[in-house]
């Protein structure tokens, strides 16, 4: 091998091996996504009315994470992370005038541990995929749609499952941005006069955002 050669694989090294030393220094990440969450209508078991399906809006929803690294190599890191995600207002459309079947809206709130895989985690481009499970809150509110009687519904919560894939993007030192899309699979809210027949509902979180390593 050629002097310049030798140099050149060297110098390669070193840098590499550097910014596997500081990505190993920077082991934690806080931030936040901010999105909507996207949920597929579902029809209603038995229901003879106008309507009969249940639509979903797309709430915004904020997400909050923290993240610490275990493990970091130049081609995949594996960190720990824990999601605090809020939709506020789920608005819900069902039924009709005197067949008033849902409530208005419902806010949900999941908080999952996950472990998380980067691949490429000392690069300024680094795509990752996320597994978890926690649990999922719904609180509904207390009237039905179209001025319908109040609510028989209740607040619920159950376990559910995080999968995620996503993007991050380094823009400045510590700062990165980061776009993904999460996967929420909990528990369907309570809807006494609207069952589906299903126990458990996909709840789509797709959203941007930013976050620290420190």
């Amino acid at each position: 091998m050629s002097g310049k050669r030798l140099c050149i694989s060297v110098l390669l090294l070193v840098t590499t091996l550097g910014a596997s030393a500081v990505a190993q220094d920077e082991k934690n990440e806080v931030g936040g996504m901010l999105g909507r969450i996207f949920i597929s209508d579902q029809g209603i078991t038995g229901a003879t009315y106008f309507n009969p399906t249940i639509h979903s809006g797309k709430g915004i929803t904020f997400d909050v994470e923290y993240a610490r690294r275990f493990i970091v190599a130049p081609i995949y890191s594996l960190s720990g992370e824990v999601l605090f995600a809020y939709n506020p207002d789920e608005d819900l459309n069902a039924g009709m005038t005197g067949n008033a079947v849902v409530p208005t809206n419902y806010k949900e709130l999941f908080i999952t541990p996950a472990a998380r895989v980067n691949l490429f985690p000392t690069t300024a481009v680094s795509p990752w995929v996320s597994f978890g499970a926690g649990f999922g809150h719904i609180s509904q509110s207390s009237a039905l749609v179209f001025g319908g009687n109040n609510n028989p519904g209740t607040s619920s919560t159950s376990a559910a499952v995080e999968m995620g894939v996503g993007l991050d993007v380094k823009v400045f030192k510590k700062l990165s941005f980061r776009g993904g899309l999460r996967d929420f699979w909990a528990g369907e809210p309570n809807f006494p006069l609207a069952p589906t027949g299903k126990t458990r509902q996909h709840n789509f979180f797709v959203g941007a955002g930013a976050f620290w390593r420190f």
